[in-house]
């Protein structure tokens, strides 16, 4: 793609701000296309576009789904990299110690291609232990598998410290095989969720410039 070509791109205006924009069926089309994800709340068949503020709001609605149950829970483990900016909000509302423990699920074109499940070796986390009732969250529950793992990992790993597990994620597939204890949404068509921050793997860093760097 030229600098021209990302210049006129929704997704340049988006570096400046994080307003929501709406576009017409055609523009998203041709924003498939292009391979460059908008990041305005739309609908398409079989693909959805979740924008920055809708993104931060599923947060905050999980936060409340998780408060109105009155479960109480003492350690959050985020799945990275799609859970870090759920567990990070998550961490800072509740106030509860946060533990990353690195997932790899996808490859191939955009992310699509599902491989097989690479877990760390390690949780990162700045604790002495972990704690018993675990938090265990994630952006989405697709296959259910990454999560499946997790809880079998940690339970490999801490068995003796923890006491019970519970998961939360904002969108949960129906094509999963775990059903997760919180989420916002339920996709019973399973759609490919196309997240806000996903536009930074379409571009590099010599697109990006233009939009900071003034011609001389």
């Amino acid at each position: 793609m030229s600098d021209k070509e990302f210049r006129s791109n929704p997704l340049f205006n988006q570096l400046d701000n994080a307003e929501e924009q709406t576009f017409t069926q055609s523009s998203q089309k041709e924003l498939l296309n292009s391979g460059i994800t908008d990041t305005s709340a739309v609908k398409t068949e079989g693909e959805l576009y979740i924008s920055w503020p809708e993104y931060r709001e599923k947060i905050e609605h999980l936060a409340v789904k998780i408060y109105q149950s009155d479960w109480e829970f003492n350690q959050i483990v985020c799945l990275a990299k799609g859970g870090l900016r759920v567990g990070d909000i998550l961490c800072r509302l509740y106030q509860q110690p946060l533990a990353i423990l690195s997932v790899s699920s996808y490859g191939g074109w955009e992310n699509r291609q599902r491989s097989r499940i690479k877990l760390a070796e390690n949780l990162t986390m700045t604790t002495d232990g972990l704690g018993s009732h675990i938090l265990l969250v994630d952006d989405l529950v697709d296959s259910g598998i990454s999560l499946q793992e997790s809880i079998a990992w940690l339970h490999e790993r801490y068995g003796e410290a923890i006491a019970e597990i519970r998961t939360a994620v904002l969108w949960y597939k129906a094509s999963s095989i775990l059903a997760p204890n919180y989420y916002v949404d339920y996709l019973p068509d399973n759609p490919w969720i196309h997240q806000p921050f996903e536009g930074y793997e379409q571009i590099n860093l010599s697109q990006l410039a233009t939009r900071y760097i003034k011609s001389a």
